[in-house]
């Protein structure tokens, strides 16, 4: 089994997670805990090279907004940290742009795959496909 990718950027991981998923200010204990739980879970299917890029990048996140801000990602108020992703995932550099694509759907996958929160917003797919609605 690979080392888990966000113990050692859990603070920072659970930031960009709200401002991706602002609902997320919603979820108890074991809700992070599941949410994070899907995201080591897909992540487990990466090359530990790419592992390690994600925990990378959420670092780089954390504290790129010292230079503009003076402030870490984490001290951020919600409306700077949108601007932080916002200019992230704008740069002209690809791979930028990828890294925040990427973590906002792992987010996503984390968050709206659990069932109280597909529940919650009526979503109804089931694995039979089809089948289901006879």
């Amino acid at each position: 089994m690979p080392l888990p990718v966000l113990p050692p950027v859990q603070r920072a991981f659970r930031a960009i997670a709200l401002t991706v998923v602002p609902e997320a200010v919603r979820l108890s204990d074991r809700g992070w805990e599941e949410l994070e739980r899907l995201v080591e879970h897909r992540l487990t299917t990466q090359p530990a090279k790419t592992r390690r890029q994600v925990r990378l990048f959420i670092r780089v996140l954390q504290w790129l907004p010292l230079l503009r801000f003076g402030r870490t990602f984490t001290g951020l108020d919600a409306a700077r940290r949108i601007r932080v992703l916002e200019a992230v995932g704008d740069a002209p550099v690809l791979l930028l742009r990828r890294g925040v694509w990427g973590l906002r759907v792992l987010v996503q996958l984390g968050y709206y795959t659990q069932p109280h929160v597909a529940a919650e917003i009526g979503y109804l797919a089931d694995p039979r496909g089809w089948e289901a609605r006879r």
